[in-house]
């Protein structure tokens, strides 16, 4: 039997997607036998070959996206309503639609639309974009021109802001952050801050964001364009190493692109500041790759450079996903940008929320770790955890 409402529900969605109004779809607590699985999300995105449905499905160490048309989206869609998934949200230009359903529970509650963002209209469609890309911001930094438009030599760039603020405003909503008073961010090793103003941008007044940079004239450059583009006192630029700068009792610390253990010194600041959000895209992992003794099944393949490097990669980044959940965080690690675009396209995204102290993670760390003669890695020492 379908339950009261669902017709109504499939109905509005159809009309949503059929008439290009659509602005997100969320369907959650599934039903099925993958226990990883958490929800699905669906959204329109312009793709050089014309318009489509972006299918996030979000699992609980990573995400599947896939392209869908408008006819095929809603082929895979109507029949999970309800039936897959007890709980589906629509969003559209003019209303959102609840339907919930499940033991002793069917409702479906209409409300106006309010501020919701506006999908791909008519035919010059473009993305509901978390950044907009005529930010003044984004021109001022150089990634934009005075239209809106990425410059060609920062196209990828743009593209990585964009995929990060997406990212960034997933976490939020899942992370245990405080309801009241503003947000304490820290990004550390910031640059040129390109996502630090993103950060801020997203958050608005509900963010107290830093960035810390060690080089002066960065520092300066950030401060100057910050102050001229009015974000006033929410967003400040620090000068000062990862290794040294105190965030106090930081809510989101974040670090993109920090070099080799500089991470594993802003995981364990985090770590140690109780952040409810740690967001970190790892680069130039050196320090387990003259540790590696290869296991005799793999020893032959790894005598090739390329493969030893790619697999100390590999063993640093999988040993900060568990020595996190065994710190108390839930871990995923997930594609940041396609490696069309950079090949550091690795972020670990880590919500507090597990039990510290786990011994059969601890187990688990310490038999991953003597599999591939691992002997010292500078997150578990930070974090106190004995690898033997």
């Amino acid at each position: 039997m379908k339950p009261p409402g669902r017709d109504q529900f499939v109905d509005l969605l159809r009309e949503a997607v059929l008439g290009a109004t659509l602005v997100k779809l969320t369907l959650g607590k599934p039903t099925g036998g993958d226990p990883t699985l958490l929800n699905l999300y669906v959204r329109p995105v312009l793709l050089k070959s014309g318009p489509q449905f972006a299918f996030v499905w979000r699992h609980a160490t990573r995400d599947v996206t896939k392209n869908h048309g408008a006819a095929e989206a809603l082929r895979l869609l109507v029949p999970l309503i309800g039936s897959a998934f007890r709980d589906a949200h629509l969003f559209t230009t003019t209303q959102s639609a609840q339907l919930q359903t499940g033991p002793g529970k069917a409702a479906l509650r209409l409300r106006p639309a309010g501020n919701a963002p506006s999908p791909l209209p008519g035919n010059d469609r473009r993305k509901a974009r978390a950044i907009r890309p005529d930010a003044p911001w984004l021109s001022a930094l150089g990634v934009t021109d005075a239209n809106g438009r990425p410059v060609a030599a920062m196209a990828d760039k743009f593209r990585q802001i964009e995929r990060f603020a997406e990212l960034l405003g997933h976490l939020l909503r899942e992370a245990p952050l405080p309801g009241e008073g503003r947000l304490r961010v820290f990004d550390m090793g910031c640059g040129k801050a390109y996502l630090t103003f993103a950060t801020s941008e997203l958050l608005g007044d509900r963010g107290d964001v830093c960035g810390v940079e060690e080089r002066a004239d960065l520092v300066e450059f950030c401060r100057r364009v910050a102050a001229e583009q009015g974000f006033g006192d929410r967003l400040s630029f620090r000068r000062g190493s990862i290794a040294d700068t105190d965030v106090g009792s930081a809510d989101i610390l974040i670090a993109l692109h920090a070099c080799d253990t500089a991470t594993d010194d802003a995981l364990a600041k985090g770590v140690a500041a109780g952040a409810a959000l740690l967001v970190v895209a790892p680069c130039c992992q050196k320090e387990i790759r003259p540790q590696l003794v290869p296991p005799p099944v793999l020893a032959d393949a790894l005598r090739h450079g390329v493969f030893e490097e790619r697999q100390a990669e590999f063993v640093t980044d999988a040993l900060r996903a568990q020595l996190l959940e065994w710190a108390g965080y839930r871990t995923r690690v997930m594609e940041f940008v396609s490696t069309e675009h950079t090949a550091k396209n690795v972020m670990i995204a880590a919500v507090r929320g597990r039990p510290q102290g786990d011994e059969s993670v601890a187990d688990r760390i310490r038999a991953f770790a003597a599999f591939y003669g691992v002997r010292r890695h500078s997150l578990a020492t930070h974090l106190g955890f004995a690898l033997r």
